[in-house]
């Protein structure tokens, strides 16, 4: 990983980061398989210009499902996420939805 760019993939956005982020200011987001917790935390900081007070990061496990038909297994591959809790005051725009 050479830039910041690189360390944060994408938001994660379900029911259950949906409640995270409005009750207890914590945002889930899908890092690189590579990224360390300091790594993740200047990268927030860095993009977002707010103050990251803690980082947790888990490693989800592959998954198999079926798709198309009954006997086709395809298996989703794992990542890594991580839940970024922020300052007191602090807010990210993009959980926020439409205004």
């Amino acid at each position: 990983m050479t830039t910041i760019y690189d360390v944060i993939r994408r938001p994660l956005v379900t029911e259950k980061s949906n409640y995270q982020s409005g009750k207890l200011r914590q945002y889930t987001f899908e890092v690189d398989g590579k990224a360390t917790r300091t790594q993740v935390k200047d990268a927030i900081e860095t993009l977002f210009d707010v103050k990251v007070t803690r980082v947790n990061i888990i490693n989800t496990a592959a998954k198999r499902s079926r798709r198309r038909n009954r006997r086709l297994l395809v298996r989703e591959p794992g990542f890594k996420k991580a839940i970024v809790t922020l300052a007191e005051g602090s807010t990210l725009e993009i959980f926020e939805g439409v205004k």
